[in-house]
């Protein structure tokens, strides 16, 4: 038994990703895709429709079918977030995705449009907002609060009592300590420790490791 039929927005890489998700680990039907007349190239995915979002409330409508905004970071999260507000003002509600393959504690709250992808450990009562994609083993800590219109990459670490605010992207393998505040609008790279509160609209940038004087070769004595 379906928990309901749904729309993917979206037939990239992205909609490829959640259409696998959503048919082998949830319990919701994906009868059709949906994307903007200027991006339309296929008449078909996955065997089933892909149709202009622009027709979509007449195709099929919001009292009888519901959405999933199937969009990455493109832009900062603004793309998959000007969706998402077109979405709600044509009465669509979004369905999110949880996978059984991570821990989501029994007290925390999350929003529509959400997507957490396998290995994420989300610890007691934290918040996560609208429109947010958790990719692959990240770590939640304790009370934090995850907002709206996020991407958080692989592998991050975001410590207990954080507040991560709208519209941030963070990369792979990120680093939040506890109590910190990630400001709108940033840009956290791969790899970045982050110990202080951030300013709004920033990049801050991890160390690249550079390449040792001593090369590997000569370290175990081998020959060149």
């Amino acid at each position: 038994m379906t928990t309901g039929d749904i729309i993917i927005i979206g037939d990239g890489e992205f909609g490829d990703i959640a259409y696998e998700y959503f048919t082998d680990d949830s319990s919701y039907n994906v009868v059709a895709f949906a994307v903007e007349k200027n991006f339309y190239k296929k008449k078909t995915f996955h065997n089933i429709p892909v149709i202009f979002f622009e027709d979509i409330k007449n195709k099929y409508p919001p009292s009888s079918f519901k959405l999933f905004i199937a969009i990455s970071s493109t832009k900062l999260n603004s793309v998959r977030r000007r969706l998402f507000q077109e979405a709600k003002k044509m009465g669509y509600t979004c369905v999110s995705y949880f996978s059984s393959h991570s821990f989501i504690s029994k007290s925390v709250s999350i929003g529509e449009n959400v997507f957490i992808f396998e290995g994420n450990v989300i610890q007691s009562n934290v918040q996560i907002g609208d429109n947010c994609i958790l990719w692959s083993g990240n770590h939640i800590g304790h009370r934090s609060i995850i907002k709206n219109h996020i991407f958080i990459s692989s592998h991050c670490v975001v410590s207990g009592f954080c507040i991560i605010d709208d519209n941030c992207f963070l990369g792979v393998n990120a680093t939040i300590a506890d109590n910190v505040k990630v400001s709108t609008n940033n840009i956290i790279g791969a790899g970045a420790l982050i110990l202080r509160n951030t300013v709004k609209n920033q990049i801050y940038k991890g160390n690249e490791s550079m390449p040792s004087k001593v090369s590997s070769l000569k370290l175990h004595k081998l020959k060149d």
